[in-house]
């Protein structure tokens, strides 16, 4: 079973929706980080509210579908008390992160924009209409623009949002905290790939902080690029929660960056038949992993028998959609994560990674 279940037993307790136990006391800020995942069936639509308000989306799903992804998004933003969108981060321009904006703008307010620059990949018709449907929405000026580079932080209160792969460039200095800094050891071992040459290089790749608690997105930043941030020096460092890349898909999530931020708990935004691959549920399952616990959006129905992860921390099972992921953070590290099909919450304490050396 994809990162073992025998170490979540002895952390967890599961509660009724509604009926969460209380957090520990934070050693960090006050109140708690929310980050909700959308069911965009196998795109990404993660959104998180401080405790001030402040909402960041991160990336917008499929268009068409009837305004299936918007309107999956807007549900979401009901249930965090989410009026306006304030920041949307653009990871990359392919059809399943920047399609969703246009209908989604029509049914919110969205603020601002942030983005890597503009669409290096022109030989896709879909990633072109995209980038095209992009600069229309943009084209009246009532949502900002915001292109960022690798270093910038996003202009946010309450957390830190540093950009650490942007347009084909990673981080070149170790961040502070979760140990950055040491020698990856499993580099030696991780296979090597070429870069891909599309979309998914130039990924927008965020270390959010809040107090203690470290939290890693990385697009679909792929397996060529990722050695870069982790090789030989591990300059990530490790994590509580990582969001996996690239919707769970071989082709990101090397054993060498995995080994590097060794997850407490991870989040698969897979569809029933896109990522969720096999090599990346052995890789996040192997003892370099350091035991954490993954929870997946769908049950990726193309692996091999006994990869999935048990139905509890599952959303939508074979013939369902539409049901989501919360994690609750805090900062000291502690995290609650609730299905959305089952109204289920798992307590995972405090302790975070982001206090050790």
């Amino acid at each position: 079973m994809a990162m073992r279940a025998g170490r979540m037993a002895a952390v967890m307790a599961v509660v009724g929706l509604g009926m969460m136990a209380p957090a520990a006391k934070a050693a960090g800020p006050k109140g708690r980080l929310r980050m909700l995942f959308a069911d965009v069936e196998g795109g990404q639509a993660t959104l998180l509210v401080t405790p001030g308000g402040e909402s960041l989306l991160i990336d917008t799903g499929w268009p068409g579908h009837g305004g299936r992804d918007a309107d999956r998004i807007v549900a979401l933003c009901k249930r965090a008390g989410v009026q306006t969108i304030d920041n949307v981060v653009i990871t990359h321009f392919h059809t399943d992160h920047v399609g969703g904006l246009p209908e989604l703008a029509a049914k919110i307010r969205i603020g601002r924009v942030i983005d890597h620059g503009d669409n290096t990949e022109t030989s896709d018709p879909a990633t072109v209409a995209g980038w095209a449907a992009y600069q229309k929405l943009l084209a009246d000026g009532k949502i900002k623009r915001l292109s960022v580079k690798v270093g910038d932080v996003l202009p946010m209160e309450g957390v830190r949002a540093e950009v650490v792969s942007a347009a084909g460039k990673v981080l070149q200095r170790p961040l502070t905290g979760g140990g950055a800094g040491a020698r990856n050891a499993a580099c030696a071992a991780s296979p090597e790939k070429a870069l891909e040459g599309s979309e998914n290089d130039m990924s927008v790749g965020l270390m959010i902080t809040f107090g203690g608690l470290r939290v890693l997105d990385l697009g679909d930043l792929t397996w060529g690029e990722e050695r870069g941030v982790v090789c030989p020096v591990n300059k990530l460092g490790r994590v509580d929660l990582l969001i996996v890349s690239h919707h769970g898909a071989e082709r990101s999530s090397s054993p060498a960056l995995v080994a590097a931020v060794r997850p407490r708990v991870a989040v698969m935004d897979n569809g029933a038949h896109k990522g969720g691959e096999a090599g990346t549920f052995r890789t996040l399952a192997a003892p370099a992993s350091g035991g954490g616990v993954l929870w997946t959006l769908h049950t990726a129905e193309g692996v091999p028998a006994g990869l999935n992860v048990d139905a509890a921390r599952i959303a939508n099972r074979p013939g369902e959609d539409g049901n989501w992921i919360e994690v609750d953070g805090s900062g000291d590290g502690s995290l609650a994560v609730t299905n959305g099909r089952t109204g289920a919450t798992v307590q995972y304490p405090g302790g975070s990674v982001g206090h050790r050396s």
